[in-house]
């Protein structure tokens, strides 16, 4: 939000410097980002200079071309060739000398150089009007005041106003300042406090356009729920024309483009006192009557800017009498209703809006207005009649006209200030230091918050209704402390601190480590937002258990993610757009879901692998990513963090097209493969991906249960057996490890499925070969072969009765 400095000067009788301003301002919560030079006219006419034309003689080679040659306080009169008519002999004019850089009315700025214009050298430029930004006029150079020496610089003959345009990063809790005499009331208190002045804000004089009557237009509010409060008046006969010029300086400074006097006028009025004003051609409002409701879905309306928008059933909408809209409400105008050139009558509209409707509003259809950004902070209800007849009064001397209508106020149900208790002791509880109970008086008193009484222990204060963020005691004692300052608040020379033990395991630390292993690994970790789009979701989904945002940032990130896998695609869909396909990536997040007793907020590791697993090398192939890359990584991860599977299950549950799920604790730990089609087609992603997602809650409670243990390196040899297994292809590498793994108890230390074979015509339909490894040792003695044969055969009569396996010795 831009500030005007002059403009706050209006409200405040101070001479600070702007910095100085700034620093305070900052200070007291309203942060400046910069302060910024303004004046009326761009480049402030640096390096302009009066000159006096000596000589104006024809040029040599250009009947319309004059070489002359201009006094400009130097040692030597400057040779410039000029093409304007009136350039003559004598005259004071405005020269820019070589190197000045020149600001035009019209096009972009440029710098003087010097050269040759067919074939004579010109050492400057002999100005126009619009060729340094002061007006449109292009017939003829401007000429000066004879009495004025040469060498003069312009900016001293010609009065320009200089501004300083204070940016403030304005947070959305701050209705109040809003505006420059919200903020020229927080400088006011701060200036009393901290610097001791004696600075009171003056209010524009107190409006004194009377009801007239001839021009009545009926208002009626339909939804007071989304509309609390809504004035308006009618002023007839005005005359629409270009605004006068403090208007427009003052629009001007803050970067606000000036349109002609009855829209600058409401414009004025929103940056002055906070309140967006609208203004309707009377003769364009049908039936005469104005209705505040909102229309059906998908209607379509125009609005000013020319484009067609479709409206929600939740966009509150200013209609005419026939239930055409006019404009959505707090955001923007339409095309067919606002003041033209020609309006001659108008309805001025002081309203109040619901401030999380009109922030929906204006985020569905993408307004980002200077109203619409007021009213999603909350304007105050209480403030519409004042801005109304302030408004009135200008236009009625700016534009001419007379009231024409009653002044309408619809406010059914007036807004109350608030009333709030502040004990002393909670002051001193909350801030860390004693303030005096009058010191406490006077910032209240400061801020316009009546006291209503007091005593030794606390004190009662009315709030004024446009600070909507104050609504208990402790945001009074967060606007006390605003204005005493920050600063002023002791650091103690000593830090007491207090041991905490963490829950074993801490998920912090258990994350950290996951981390650093992926990361070794050559996976990127990313962090995706947790809000999403709920057109990812199924109906059964958005219905059961979605939660949706009710104030969006954007209108399609709507809804709180319940899936963690499509964030990770958006990042995989951006990657690949910018040629980006080998991709291996982990997030950790948290996923959304309401639930009858409130809401779940799992955590979950989300693995993503695509494109190729392998870089170009001159040795070999890049080899692409499959269903074992992701499996390795989570075989070995599991490792890592010496969990326990206890059982393996295929899975094809959403979003996978094939997988496996392990479980620890028989309670689900991980599932992983590949993702189905369909929803990589919802986000365009063009190739497979590999996908594993754990629940963090599993790993947590596989880990609480895991005991370590040591034990020295076994000193006796191993042995290895090779069995070759012709089973059929349903029978999984799962079913042979968990039968070897009872049968070999604690001889059997590892089991390892090292080549498959298929073929027909070998080993017939539906078979495969398994070669499986068997690796015994035993941590007390030496094995002996008739121990690892004992085990063996029991394990070959195992596989033939249960698994109908053909033991190929």
């Amino acid at each position: 939000m831009k500030i005007s400095y002059n403009w706050l000067k209006d409200y405040l009788n101070i001479d600070l410097p702007a910095e100085e301003v700034a620093d305070i301002l900052t200070q007291i919560g309203l942060e400046v980002e910069g302060v910024e030079k303004h004046t009326t006219v761009e480049g402030g006419l640096e390096g302009l200079v009066v000159g006096h034309v000596k000589t104006a003689e024809q040029h040599p080679n250009a009947d319309r071309l004059r070489v002359t040659t201009v006094d400009v306080g130097q040692d030597e009169p400057l040779h410039i060739v000029c093409g304007a008519p009136n350039v003559a002999a004598g005259q004071k004019v405005v020269v820019a000398t070589v190197g000045t850089m020149l600001y035009p009315t019209e096009g972009d700025p440029f710098k003087i150089k010097k050269g040759k214009i067919r074939g004579e050298v010109s050492m400057g430029m002999i100005c126009a009007e619009d060729e340094i930004g002061l007006g449109h006029e292009h017939d003829g150079i401007m000429v000066l005041a004879e009495e004025i020496a040469a060498g003069t610089p312009v900016r001293e003959v010609i009065d320009i106003k200089e501004d300083y345009i204070i940016e403030i990063d304005l947070t959305p809790n701050r209705s109040d300042a809003t505006c420059h005499i919200g903020v020229a009331k927080d400088l006011a208190a701060a200036l009393q406090i901290a610097r001791g002045m004696d600075v009171v804000v003056q209010m524009p004089e107190k409006a004194k356009a009377e009801a007239g009557s001839g021009m009545d237009i009926s208002v009626t509010v339909k939804n007071t729920r989304l509309c609390p409060r809504y004035s308006g008046v009618v002023i007839k006969g005005i005359e629409v024309k270009e605004s006068p010029e403090f208007l427009k300086d003052r629009l001007t400074a803050i970067g606000v483009k000036t349109i002609n006097n009855i829209v600058d006028i409401t414009n004025f009025i929103l940056h002055e006192m906070g309140q967006p004003l609208h203004a309707f051609d009377a003769a364009k409002i049908s039936g005469g009557k104005v209705i505040v409701d909102t229309l059906p879905k998908d209607t379509g309306f125009v609005t000013l800017d020319g484009d067609e928008r479709k409206l929600s059933e939740e966009d509150l909408m200013i209609c005419d009498a026939d239930m055409n809209g006019m404009c959505i409400a707090g955001v923007y105008g339409g095309l067919g209703s606002g003041v033209t050139d020609a309006t001659t009558s108008i309805f001025l509209e002081s309203a109040c809006f619901d401030a999380v409707n009109t922030r929906r509003t204006s985020q569905r259809h993408q307004l980002r207005t200077d109203a619409a950004m007021r009213f999603e902070k909350g304007v105050d209800p209480n403030g519409c009649m004042d801005a109304l007849r302030r408004a009135t009064d200008l236009i009625l001397a700016y534009a001419g006209g007379e009231v024409a209508s009653d002044f309408i106020d619809i406010y059914p149900e007036p807004i109350a200030e608030k009333e709030i208790l502040v004990k002393y002791k909670h002051v001193t509880r909350l801030l860390g230091i004693d303030i005096p109970m009058e010191e406490i008086r006077r910032i209240l008193t400061a801020l316009e918050m009546e006291l209503l009484s007091s005593d030794e222990e606390s004190v009662m204060v009315r709030v004024p209704s446009n600070k909507t963020d104050v609504y208990r005691e402790a945001d009074v004692i967060e606007e006390v402390l605003r204005i005493y300052g920050i600063d002023r608040i002791p650091f103690k020379s000593t830090i007491s601190s207090s041991i905490s033990f963490l829950d074993k395991p801490s998920r912090y630390q258990v994350e950290n480590t996951i981390a650093d292993f992926l990361a070794g690994r050559g996976l990127q970790e990313i962090m995706a937002p947790s809000v999403s789009k709920s057109k990812y979701y199924s109906v059964e989904q958005k219905t059961g258990g979605m939660v949706g945002l009710l104030n969006s940032m954007n209108s399609e990130l709507d809804a709180m993610r319940m899936e963690m896998v499509y964030s990770g695609l958006e990042v995989i869909h951006h990657n690949q757009n910018h040629k980006n396909h080998d991709l291996a990536m982990f997030e950790f997040g948290t996923t959304y879901h309401k639930v009858e007793e409130g809401y779940e907020e799992p955590r979950h590791l989300t693995i993503y692998l695509t494109g190729k697993s392998t870089g170009e090398h001159w040795k070999e192939k890049p080899a692409k990513t499959d269903f074992y890359d992701i499996k390795r990584i989570v075989d070995e991860l599991i490792a890592r963090l010496g969990l326990k599977i206890n059982a393996t299950e295929p899975c094809e549950d959403f979003p996978f097209a094939y997988g496996l799920q392990y479980k620890c604790q028989n309670k689900p730990l991980v599932k992983f493969g590949l993702l189905h089609a369909e929803v990589l087609k919802q986000l365009s992603v063009k190739a497979q991906v590999f996908y594993a997602e754990f629940k963090v809650k599993g790993i947590l409670s596989g880990l609480k249960s895991k005991k370590l243990k040591y034990a020295e390196i076994n000193k006796f040899p191993s042995m290895r057996r090779d069995l070759a297994l012709v089973i059929d292809e349903g029978v999984s590498f799962e079913s042979i490890r968990s039968m070897g793994a009872k049968a070999g108890k604690h001889i059997l230390q590892d089991i390892n499925l090292f080549d498959i074979f298929q073929d027909e015509e070998k080993l017939g339909a539906g078979k495969k070969s398994y070669s499986v490894s068997y690796l015994f040792q035993d941590a007390k003695k030496t094995l002996k072969d008739s121990d690892v044969d004992k085990v063996m055969n029991k394990l070959m009569a195992q596989y033939e009765q249960q698994l109908g396996a053909l033991i190929r010795k």
